[in-house]
């Protein structure tokens, strides 16, 4: 019993929603605004209100401490609904809702993604807002901290994918 009262313990101590941490979300206009006052590279979030994995990310990727951190530090994260109704200005471009299929689209996303809307999906900017990556799918902690942490940190810039998860055994 003494066993489960302290792991309960050290999870909540843990846990995100005790501290009072989270990712700082922001608009793209936002974020647009933000790199040019401090560059940083850009993580676009393109999710559905609908999305099963969007939702499962929301609860364990981005509560995880390290992640938290990694991505508060290095990067300035956007929420972009795939289906957002409003008008999206980004470069100075506005960008509107698409009525189009069972749901339709905003034209942002469908830019950012070359019209291959797929949820969740993660598009990466560099500090000039040019495209690093776009990478599909739900990730786990685990998998998308080494991913961050490599474009994050530059490496991208010298040295191969695979040669940096050799390096850090897939590791931070």
């Amino acid at each position: 019993m003494k066993n489960l009262a302290l792991f309960l313990f050290l999870t909540l101590i843990n846990s995100p929603y005790l501290s009072g941490q989270e990712i700082n979300w922001m608009t793209i206009e936002e974020a647009e605004l933000a790199v040019k006052k401090q560059p940083k590279k850009i993580l676009i979030d393109v999710y559905t209100n609908w999305c099963g994995y969007c939702k499962k990310m929301d609860k364990t990727t981005f509560q995880d401490k390290d992640m938290i951190d990694y991505l508060n530090k290095e990067f300035y994260c956007v929420k972009m609904d795939g289906e957002d109704k409003n008008i999206m200005t980004f470069k100075g471009k506005e960008f509107s809702f698409v009525n189009k299929g069972r749901r339709g689209y905003n034209e942002l996303p469908a830019a950012l993604l070359k019209g291959k809307l797929s949820y969740p999906t993660f598009v990466y900017l560099d500090e000039d807002l040019r495209i690093l990556l776009v990478m599909p799918g739900y990730r786990g902690p685990t998998e998308m901290l080494p991913i961050v942490s490599y474009l994050g940190s530059n490496k991208y810039k010298d040295m191969k994918w695979e040669a940096y998860i050799n390096e850090t055994k897939g590791e931070k």
